[in-house]
């Protein structure tokens, strides 16, 4: 995929989820939110008599409100279909409809439609409740990327996912294994006897946990990463216990000192080379570079209205946002300029004041992501979406407002 092509896919999917936050708020009375997926292989014309049948049967909804509304949904689907020709587009469409509750008794007829969503629309659904379906989309925007994660001793182990870009731990234990000192009376072969037992009944436990947790996912599954010292990881992958399906999956061992929750963590950074292509270790990339021209060098930039300044410059080379970003940029007219505010999305409009002392007029107000995203695109900078599950991606959001950049030459802005 080229850079621009991922830029777009980025900006596609953020829109998407824009979409889908906003949908999940909406609520109708009874079953009058219409949610309808259609897949690529699936003719419009089908569609269309499958709706007119619906619309059809709603005549015998008892409620004369629910029924009319219901109605109008389903026409206003009919509608949108007219604008295709046979076949929908390349993986498909999906469309809501109805009318959403807006406080006092009153209702909005709210109609969308989502084109060619991330991945294709496996099978037609028609749904109708009381919220829009919105499952389905929010799994095609979820995380991309699966990998198994195992770190263990003979004390102690744990496994859990790499899920893209976030670490999930899900089941641990702890082992019955004795030390190395002889204990009473039994003589040193028999006490040698026993902990072998006890090693190799510990390593068939955490076989056990990671067979139930990854088998069912096998087919989904990108790789498994085992981690723990030398040489309880290398005893465990030779003895052959993970099921064999998954001895294929088998990525590679690493050296790691933690058997607990942060040794999932270190096994995702020591596996850093074998997982050059996920999603979570781009983004550490991404941020390493960042907090290394903060720290050394002059090329980072950071702060809604610094970055912003950078990118009409046109000398920001990637710029860096929050995946939890949810702010709007409101714009003002200060007499021969504009000026901006960085603001809640959730809060109404703000009182400006301009820095000239003039009165400020607000001309436009925008989501800023796609008010940066436009500026970069403008002048040739990639962006770049950071999550927060991670510390430094935590940082970006908490620490510098969810904005950042790094920059092609200092500027001092």
């Amino acid at each position: 995929m080229s850079q621009q092509d991922g830029e777009q896919s980025d900006r596609k999917k953020y829109e998407f989820q824009k979409v889908i936050e906003d949908l999940k708020q909406y609520e109708g009375s009874g079953t009058q939110l219409v949610t309808i997926y259609i897949p690529e292989d699936k003719q419009i014309s089908d569609v269309v008599a499958h709706v007119t049948q619906e619309h059809s049967e709603a005549s015998n909804i008892k409620s004369k409100q629910t029924r009319t509304n219901v109605q109008d949904a389903l026409t206003s689907i009919k509608d949108r279909l007219r604008y295709y020709d046979t076949f929908p587009p390349e993986r498909g469409i999906v469309i809501f409809s109805g009318a959403i509750d807006t406080g006092g008794g009153q209702t909005d007829m709210v109609t969308k439609v989502l084109e060619s969503p991330p991945d294709p629309v496996e099978s037609f659904r028609y749904h109708c409740d009381s919220q829009f379906l919105t499952e389905p989309l929010e799994e095609m925007l979820g995380d991309k990327g699966l990998y198994g994660l195992i770190v263990l001793d003979r004390r102690e182990a744990t496994v859990g996912w790499l899920k893209g870009k976030r670490i999930e731990p899900v089941k641990s234990a702890s082992s019955l294994v004795p030390g190395k000192q002889r204990k009473g009376g039994q003589s040193a072969q028999r006490f040698h006897r026993l902990r072998l037992e006890a090693i190799d009944n510990f390593y068939q436990e955490v076989a056990g946990m990671a067979d139930d947790l990854f088998v069912p996912k096998r087919h989904e599954l990108d790789g498994v990463l085992v981690g723990g010292p030398s040489p309880t990881k290398d005893e465990f992958l030779d003895g052959d216990y993970l099921h064999h399906e998954l001895d294929g999956k088998v990525l590679g061992k690493f050296d790691i000192a933690y058997t607990d929750e942060s040794g999932l963590y270190d096994l995702v950074n020591a596996a850093e080379d074998t997982l050059a292509d996920a999603e979570v270790m781009k983004d550490k990339r991404e941020m390493n570079e960042f907090f290394r021209e903060l720290h050394e060098g002059d090329l980072a930039t950071y702060g809604f209205e610094p970055t912003r300044r950078n990118l009409v410059m046109g000398s920001v080379d990637r710029l860096l946002l929050s995946e939890d970003l949810r702010k709007d940029v409101a714009v003002f007219e200060c007499g021969d300029k504009e000026e901006y505010e960085f603001i809640d999305r959730r809060k109404g409009d703000p009182e400006h004041t301009c820095e000239n002392g003039s009165e400020a007029e607000m001309t436009e107000r925008e989501d800023a992501i796609e008010f940066l995203m436009n500026i970069a695109e403008q002048r040739g900078t990639e962006t770049k979406f950071i999550s927060t599950d991670f510390e430094k991606g935590e940082q970006l959001m908490n620490a510098f407002g969810g904005v950042a950049g790094i920059l092609r030459y200092s500027t001092g802005v």
